[in-house]
């Protein structure tokens, strides 16, 4: 296994067909996110159904995730308009009332409200930052501002408030609808936009509960910053969308934000993913800039699952170039950069059973010669407990469930193996795993594997076991044999 971190890649216009697909999963894409604020729960369907037959063609498993469109203020259009030119000290008025008839001097908002949470000093950014208001005065439920620093604003473009306060549930009736049409499809993540508290989690739990579609918050307010705890114990993951939250927190404050982001969903055991803008200028240039190499490499380093990119694969012109690209970043990054063995996490008194074998496997593989470690696992958690350790052991997560073959593939260091059948025997299903791992060339003879397991193969919730094996130095042993009793011979 080479590339440790993974890499997720928006599928849009430019990359929604069957070999730009499999080119992009050729070049390092672990996961494929279909962006619901750009497409139908249909095109979703068609989309996941090309995945999937390439996920069979390559003979590897593929994780999808959906992503909710939220509820994001937005301005409204300007007619037959393209844009408008605002400039510094321009008056501006953010009017409800307007539908898509905008102008040069006021524009309609998607939220009525809008009005209810301002006040005058407020400063208002559109279109991510680029351009900023002031608010001036409130009156008949118009918003008025003077331009600070101008721009060219196009439809539709975002509207945040500085320091957050948008009194806006981050579950809409949209997501709700989108979320019931889409339980009969196979995917794999859900992406709650807009979070602000648990409750939003809560509510699409609720949804869900019985498909085993795992749930991923997007921080991109500053409430959601402020219910941090909260938020990360009720999913199962983080997503830190850098764009709205940095517009609204202030991108001064955004290095050390992610920072903090990251160790908090490792600290709860849950998967963390960063995103926006991670490699932009690839939209229309084949070449990453020096600027975002280091951006890249920075969220590698710090211990991320995953780095997710938006337009860059969805719009640009060279999709599978910036998953090729990230994933050359991500092996240089991973190699330069040994990490100490530790955990980033807060481990209480006790701990069950299966867990204390996951971490255990860890650290023991790198006190001693292992080079690989296998967890034989039914729900996948042996094998996110493993990743949530910072090391540069390899693992590979071994499973006859589909779904959590699936899940697996956004686990840093970790590479899910989809099983066919499983032996029941405890030593044939330790020569079944070494085999496997010879055959993809992951080990040779002489090598320490560790392998974790369970009395019960197949039964979620039951590693008890952690075994060091040599390869090419395995005792065969008879199930029948085993514990063969001795009898001994008296006389009567």
């Amino acid at each position: 296994m080479k590339k440790r971190t993974k890499i997720i890649a928006t599928l849009g216009p430019a990359s929604t067909s069957t070999s730009k697909i499999e080119r992009m999963l050729h070049a390092g894409a672990d996961v494929f996110r279909i962006n619901l604020s750009h497409a139908s729960i249909d095109d979703a369907k068609d989309i996941i159904s090309l995945v999937r037959s390439q996920e069979k063609r390559i003979g590897r498993p593929v994780a999808i995730m959906l992503d909710l469109q939220g509820q994001k203020v937005r301005i409204k259009s300007f007619g037959k308009k393209p844009h408008v030119i605002l400039k510094s000290g321009d008056k501006y008025v953010l009017d409800p009332s307007l539908n898509d008839n905008g102008n040069q001097r006021a524009v309609g908002v998607t939220f009525k409200d809008l009005y209810k949470n301002v006040q005058p000093g407020d400063e208002l950014l559109l279109s991510d930052a680029l351009i900023k208001l002031k608010v001036e005065q409130i009156k008949s439920k118009k918003i008025h501002t003077t331009v600070q620093r101008g721009g060219k604003l196009k439809p539709y473009q975002g509207v945040n408030k500085k320091g957050g306060g948008l009194s806006l549930s981050g579950i809409t009736q949209k997501d709700k609808s989108d979320l019931k049409k889409s339980l009969s499809l196979e995917y794999d993540y859900v992406a709650v936009s807009f979070v602000k508290s648990e409750k939003d989690i809560n509510d699409i739990r609720k949804i869900v509960q019985h498909k085993d579609i795992k749930i991923i918050a997007k921080i991109e307010r500053n409430e959601a910053i402020k219910n941090i705890d909260k938020i990360t114990k009720a999913a199962d993951g983080l997503l830190v969308a850098r764009g709205d939250v940095g517009v609204e927190i202030g991108i001064e404050q955004l290095p050390a934000t992610q920072k903090f982001l990251i160790r908090k969903a490792i600290s709860f055991d849950k998967i963390v993913i960063v995103a926006t803008q991670m490699m932009e200028s690839m939209i229309g240039n084949r070449v990453p800039t020096r600027a975002e190499v280091f951006d890249v490499a920075n969220a590698v380093t710090s211990g991320v699952d995953a780095i997710m990119f938006s337009a860059e694969t969805a719009i640009g012109k060279y999709p599978s170039d910036v998953i090729s690209e990230a994933s050359r970043i991500c092996i240089e990054s991973e190699g330069a950069y040994i990490r100490p063995l530790s955990v980033d996490r807060v481990v209480p008194k006790t701990l069950p059973v299966d867990q204390v074998i996951a971490l255990s496997a860890v650290y023991s593989a790198k006190l001693t010669k292992v080079v690989a470690i296998a967890a034989l696992t039914e729900t996948g958690s042996t094998a996110l407990w493993m990743s949530r350790v910072q090391s540069n052991i390899p693992i590979y997560a071994m499973t006859q469930n589909n779904k959590t073959s699936r899940r697996i593939c956004l686990y840093k260091g970790v590479q899910s193996i989809k099983l066919d059948k499983l032996e029941e025997n405890h030593a044939q299903a330790n020569m079944q795993v070494i085999s496997l791992m010879r055959k993809i060339g992951t080990v040779k003879k002489g090598d320490l594997v560790i392998i974790t397991k369970g009395d019960l193969l197949g039964t979620s919730g039951g590693t008890n076991a952690m075994k060091v094996v040599e390869v090419g130095n395995m005792i065969e042993v008879n199930e029948y044999t085993y514990y063969q009793p001795i009898f001994l011979a008296r006389k009567f």
